[in-house]
């Protein structure tokens, strides 16, 4: 997370996703699932090298980072585009689009890949997508309660 303290303004997030690959988000890209688990002997504590680890089947990784809020003049405050998922504005609230380094820096992914807001008190909703688990999602939301300033 980036939080600025002396300019009050949006967070930022990026999120590297070891386990899948960039080319999962483009037009008929798969991400890889692992179809076995290395063995572990407890005689030794060298696990099996015969089963190739995940990680090294990636080239390179999905970056999710949060999506640009826009200032809203009349409201005079950051804003994003829900779409009636999220109803009580927080500094919690987020939209995660996959990153594309070779796109020009005015332009932005509208793709949202996972977004979470707050619905109510203690209350908030998630929605995700592929190639994002939902196990993958739920991590990312719970690691964004970590960082809390008191200028927030």
């Amino acid at each position: 997370y980036g939080i600025f303290a002396y300019c009050r303004g949006p967070r930022r997030m990026n999120c590297i996703m070891e386990s899948i690959p960039v080319s999962a988000i483009e037009q008929g890209g798969t991400a890889p699932t692992q179809t076995a688990f290395p063995f572990f002997n407890p005689k030794s504590s060298r696990m099996d090298s015969s089963i190739t680890p995940l990680s090294s089947q990636v080239e390179s990784k999905l970056v999710l980072k949060n999506k640009s809020p826009r200032w809203h003049e009349h409201l005079r405050c950051w804003c994003l585009n829900f779409h009636g998922r999220v109803t009580v504005a927080s500094v919690k609230n987020f939209q995660l689009v996959a990153s594309d380094e070779s796109a020009p820096a005015n332009e932005e992914n509208d793709d949202t890949t996972l977004q979470f807001g707050k619905i109510g008190k203690d209350l908030f909703t998630l929605d995700y997508r592929y190639p994002v688990s939902a196990f993958q999602a739920f991590a990312i939301c719970l690691s964004s309660f970590d960082t809390k300033l008191a200028r927030e």
